[in-house]
């Protein structure tokens, strides 16, 4: 089967999108055909997650059925209600005697300021948003303004959703999906050159290569908004048989991605959220060294998806686009 660039890439792997243009937000529902084993990592200063204790290595349950990323700030957690009710209705979920729990996990992005229709009324609409992108998981989905990135921004640029795929050296495939909507910058200053673009593969932001040269201006840390107005979201996914604790070690590496692609990351503005999962098809021979190197490949990955996912975003009225910047006029260095 022909490699879409994708998360979706991973066998066991599921995403679907569902966004509204008048609220500007989404949701992204990442759907696992069985259930993964997954791990959290969380640098951020103020981060927003759902049910995220139950990932640690030592609790109880090993596995979960879905991860959904979402708009909204702390409104957005809604999401994971309507993801539940959809694997309800398909009979999934953990076995507590004749009853079954949907595990959904999640995070949020704050989107509340981007000039869409926050008016919601009694209820916010992030349940049925869930339910909807939980509905239309499978192989192919949009990027850049769509799902959990449609109402997502950088400190200069529209943000977005991205997504990027790799094998290692063994033939683990490993997937990254991410909602970028950081406090920093994703390009050398006001320049059209990512910083990830060290790990760019077959022009899939641009081509642009490295930035001419790094002025002293591009490595201040400027930042947008207030605590709580940014976070970027994000999960890395692997074929790989992990136990939790190797899973958590992947999400702790995967999160070096966000630092490779974003200046500043990781800051007290920035509610940052690593997830990573493992559909279990694939054992490792040399775990010691596969798990080393499924971890830089991650961080690679993330990095990929955090570029690409601002370069196919489109504008949103007063958040230019990185296409509406540089497109017209960028070209290869």
């Amino acid at each position: 089967m022909a490699q879409r660039n994708l998360i979706t890439d991973v066998a066991g792997v599921l995403v679907g999108n569902a966004d509204d243009a008048r609220l500007a937000s989404g949701v992204t529902a990442i759907v696992f055909e069985e259930p993964a084993v997954a791990a959290i990592d969380v640098p951020g200063g103020p981060p927003g997650t759902r049910a995220t204790g139950l990932l640690e290595p030592h609790r109880t349950v090993e596995r979960i059925d879905a991860v959904v990323l979402s708009g909204g700030s702390a409104f957005g957690l809604d999401d994971a209600s309507g993801v539940q009710a959809l694997l309800r209705e398909r009979g999934r979920g953990f076995a507590v005697g004749e009853v079954r729990v949907p595990l959904v996990c999640g995070a949020v992005l704050f989107d509340l300021l981007n000039g869409g229709d926050k008016n919601w009324g009694r209820f916010p609409p992030y349940r049925d948003l869930g339910y909807a992108a939980a509905a239309a998981a499978g192989a192919s989905f949009a990027l850049g303004t769509a799902g959990a990135g449609f109402g997502a921004t950088t400190y200069d640029l529209k943000g977005g959703l991205g997504s990027a795929f790799a094998r290692t050296r063994d033939g683990h495939g490993m997937g990254a999906l991410v909602a970028t909507n950081a406090c920093g910058r994703v390009t050398v200053g006001d320049g059209p050159h990512f910083w990830a673009a060290a790990f760019e593969m077959d022009r899939e932001f641009g081509g642009l290569g490295f930035a001419p040269s790094v002025p002293p201006a591009s490595l201040m840390p400027y930042g947008k908004g207030r605590p709580g107005e940014n976070t970027t979201i994000a999960i890395v996914a692997t074929d790989a048989a992990l136990s939790k604790g190797q899973t958590k070690q992947l999400a702790i590496m995967a999160q070096d991605g966000l630092s490779r692609a974003i200046y500043p990351a990781h800051t007290t503005l920035d509610g940052d959220t690593v997830f990573a999962a493992a559909t279990g098809r694939r054992p490792l021979a040399d775990p010691v060294n596969e798990l080393t190197e499924l971890g830089a490949v991650a961080a690679n990955v993330l990095a990929r998806a955090v570029a690409r996912g601002v370069f196919e975003a489109k504008a949103l009225p007063g958040l230019p686009s990185w296409q509406d910047r540089h497109g017209r006029r960028a070209s290869p260095a």
